[in-house]
């Protein structure tokens, strides 16, 4: 199944117009990305909570990890660096957090408000490998843009 993502960006500005509770912005984005697409097994935030850490957020799918921090894992690196992070094969990535020994392959995106401020990543994990593509990452970024600002 391939995610129809200007079928998934209208929807998620139905939803959202008007709202401007970040909390309530993450759960519905969580919701709706993850259930656009059988590849997504857990979609979530984490978010922004002191310097240098990571706390979970809205997410569907089963138990994350509570905290990161911006040194450790695939989450970290994104925010840490402020880029996109496309991981095809997380036992290969250096440093990955296991938080589900289900996960193989995962998407995180860093996510900033209207002010360019990182308020956290949005991650996506998958138990295929190499279930994400460069277009995913676009399309996403384009969603999380229209939502919360910048990303």
């Amino acid at each position: 199944m391939k995610v129809d993502y200007d079928a998934l960006a209208k929807a998620i500005k139905s939803l959202t117009s008007g709202e401007t509770d970040q909390v309530a912005l993450m759960a519905t984005v969580a919701c709706e990305v993850h259930h656009s697409d059988e590849r997504f097994d857990w979609t979530g935030f984490y978010r922004v909570v002191a310097p240098e850490l990571l706390k979970i957020g809205p997410y569907q799918g089963g138990h994350g990890c509570l905290t990161i921090p911006f040194s450790r894992g695939v989450c970290g690196a994104a925010a840490r660096t402020g880029q996109v992070q496309l991981v095809a094969d997380v036992s290969a990535f250096a440093g990955h957090i296991a938080c589900a020994s289900s996960t193989q392959s995962e998407l995180v995106l860093p996510v900033h408000d209207e002010k360019g401020i990182l308020i956290g990543v949005f991650d996506i994990d998958s138990d295929k490998p190499n279930a994400f593509c460069q277009e995913d990452a676009d399309e996403i970024g384009r969603i999380l843009r229209s939502v919360f600002g910048r990303t």
